[in-house]
């Protein structure tokens, strides 16, 4: 039998046991959309000039990646000086942030290498150094930014903060 037949069974089966409701059958109360918050461009815009502003102030040359809440790309900034894998790298930092829903920080710990989700780190676009963080509003994961070029992950992780401060009462507001 192949998986194709195996499938068309199964799917009768289930239609005919009641455990899927046939495709005409709505029930009267279905949610077809979801509507969920994100991050505005805006708001983005100001958490990463805050982020290079304060990293700039302490003397670091970095980028500063902010992305809305499924990792995509909202704004970057460079500062000319920074590295040239530092945007790259400060977008790798937001998109785990937001895709772990934790701080990259945390995540490094957790995912240490020989450790049973060690493995993790191997994941594509995944980077398990300090300097991404999530952004909320109102309890929900709105996007993350990302830091990337100063001299250490907990550098990069309070310039990260500072972008976060930038915009948390506009977050808080929601």
């Amino acid at each position: 039998m192949t998986y194709g037949s195996v499938r068309s069974l199964v799917l009768a089966l289930s239609v005919f046991t009641g455990c899927i409701a046939p495709a005409t059958a709505q029930p009267k109360d279905l949610k077809a959309i979801e509507r969920v918050p994100t991050l505005t461009v805006e708001a983005a815009l100001l958490a990463a000039q805050a982020g290079l502003a304060d990293c700039r102030k302490r003397g670091a040359t970095v980028a500063v990646s902010v992305v809305d809440r499924s990792g995509v790309m909202l704004v970057t900034l460079r500062d000319p000086l920074a590295g040239m894998h530092t945007p790259d790298t400060a977008w790798r930092k937001a998109w785990t942030a937001v895709s772990f829903r934790s701080g990259t920080t945390e995540l490094a710990a957790a995912t240490a290498p020989g450790g049973p989700n060690g493995g993790i780190r191997h994941l594509p676009n995944v980077a398990m150094i300090g300097g991404g963080l999530m952004l909320q509003a109102a309890g929900s994961l709105v996007g993350g930014i990302g830091v990337s070029g100063a001299p250490s992950g907990d550098l990069d992780d309070a310039c990260a903060a500072a972008g976060l401060r930038a915009i948390r009462d506009a977050l808080e507001l929601g």
